[in-house]
């Protein structure tokens, strides 16, 4: 009955119009894409870091790790 992914494309649509109705559907898009959009920029912003990262430690600029000394006696 419903053997292909095209099938249950329309009934999820369907299924959201009824559900959501027709003014919320492009309020939930619009919501979708901005979050997407959100979660790509953080993405791109982390790579960046890591970039920058790689890139120092194989300059040899990486500034080292705080050392900790223990309590004197």
């Amino acid at each position: 009955m419903f053997d292909s992914i095209d099938d249950w494309l329309i009934i999820a649509v369907v299924a959201g119009i009824l559900f959501y109705g027709s003014t919320k559907i492009p309020q939930l898009a619009r919501s979708l894409g901005r979050s997407m959009g959100e979660f790509k920029r953080g993405r791109l912003e982390v790579d960046r870091e890591l970039k920058a990262e790689q890139a120092a430690l194989a300059a040899g600029t990486a500034p080292s790790p705080p050392t900790t000394t223990g309590p004197s006696h």
